[in-house]
């Protein structure tokens, strides 16, 4: 239903950066005026902007698909950029007429539309190439932790957390391997993946044995866990808009068996007692609880039976229900999910949405960790926020 809405929307406001576009560039060369250049221009301008469309109908795992939406991908980025740029540049021009500080003849002069299109343009190509290389430099973040219980792991244990790494047409074996290089130089004892390991489609991860050989080479003393993320399910996805049949969304069984050969142990509203000594808990996801349960377990229910002297650890890929976690008696909870609003201006907007949007929080004695996350979503680059990998020093009584 929301594509009724969403679809004449972004014809319109692709037509309007096409039209700001073309005026742009008839100031720039009076070659442009003719039938031909336009007519290649615009032609070109509507296969970049319907290529999510096309890219959505080929056939999965070609070539031509993964070429196709890889395309639309960095289109997307590209394309809302140009949207915010030329609509800042036109109120600003309207609100300058009003004023009548420059004369009128200033605003519609070839001349000003020929600079401040190239200035534009200059910044969005600059702004493009630095978010597209900017989201293979992994930040690494450290939290210390304090929790008043005993552990017989002893006093101090060192946790990775990572999350989204949303393996598909974005992210591959390069980004995996700079992951797990920190995570090894880093010498931990758990590692936790709260998340959205994968992108939807499994045929999209590009060489999946080559990914499982360098995740498999994580090294960590007590193993790494992972839950499963809102992304982690079979489903067609248009513009961020799912579009396949509303039948219970599940997850692919080779995503399964991927995570299996991988050496990640699946949590799936499951506990398990690391050496007799901390409960790690992994949650089904929020919104697509998956194939094994239609509801997942309230905290209460996750924590019912367990012996609350010993410490309490929640993977969980969304940072919901804090307050009732911490009521549950969970010591800290682990998420991802949010991207820190990987790309401006989302990253200013992204806490409205969350109690704990990126970071750290103190819910009553329970330590609330949220990471920006390795991969991505959409538009193939991050402004404004950055992949990392969080350390978390865990010192008990």
């Amino acid at each position: 239903m929301a594509l009724l809405i969403v679809i004449p929307l972004y014809i319109l406001l692709n037509a309007y950066v096409l039209w700001r576009c073309m005026a742009w560039l008839r100031s720039m060369t009076r070659d442009f005026s003719t039938r031909v250049f336009p007519a290649i221009f615009i032609t070109v301008y509507v296969i970049l902007a319907g290529s999510m469309l096309i890219a959505f109908f080929l056939p999965s795992g070609t070539p031509l698909k993964r070429f196709t939406k890889l395309l639309s991908n960095y289109w997307l980025g590209c394309q809302m950029y140009m949207l915010m740029a030329i609509f800042i540049a036109d109120v600003l021009r309207l609100a300058l007429k009003r004023t009548r500080v420059l004369k009128e003849e200033f605003f519609s002069s070839r001349k000003t539309l020929n600079i401040t299109g190239t200035v534009l343009m200059a910044a969005l190509i600059i702004v493009t190439v630095l978010g597209t290389q900017h989201v293979k430099n992994i930040k690494e973040t450290t939290y210390e932790v304090s929790i008043d219980k005993t552990c017989d792991l002893g006093k101090n244990l060192k946790i990775a957390l990572v999350a989204d790494w949303h393996l598909g047409y974005n992210i591959g074996e390069g980004q995996m391997r700079r992951m797990v290089e920190k995570i090894n130089a880093a010498d931990v004892d758990l590692v936790c993946v709260a998340g959205d390991m994968f992108d939807n489609e499994y045929e999209a991860v590009p060489d999946p044995e080559r990914i499982i050989q360098v995740l498999k080479s994580i090294r960590s003393t007590y193993g790494v866990y992972a839950c499963w993320g809102n992304h982690d399910v079979a489903e067609s996805i248009l513009g961020g808009f799912t579009v396949s049949k509303k039948e219970r969304k599940m997850s692919d069984p080779r995503m399964e068996e991927f995570l299996e050969k991988a050496g990640i142990h699946l949590l799936q509203d499951e506990v398990v007692c690391v050496n007799n000594s901390l409960y790690l808990a992994g949650r089904l996801d929020y919104a697509k609880p998956g194939r094994k349960a239609e509801v997942r377990k309230t905290p209460q229910e996750l924590t019912e039976g367990l012996d609350l002297s010993k410490p309490v650890i929640v993977i969980d890929h969304e940072p919901r229900e804090l307050q009732e976690l911490a009521d549950a008696g969970v010591d800290m909870d682990l998420s991802g999910h949010t991207h820190d609003g990987q790309m401006f201006p989302g990253n200013l907007t992204i806490d409205l949405f969350w109690e704990n949007a990126c970071g750290y929080l103190k819910k009553d004695n329970m330590h609330s960790v949220v990471t920006s996350g390795i991969g991505l979503w959409g538009p193939n680059m991050r402004i404004g926020t950055d992949s990392e990998v969080v350390f978390i020093n865990v010192s008990f009584r």
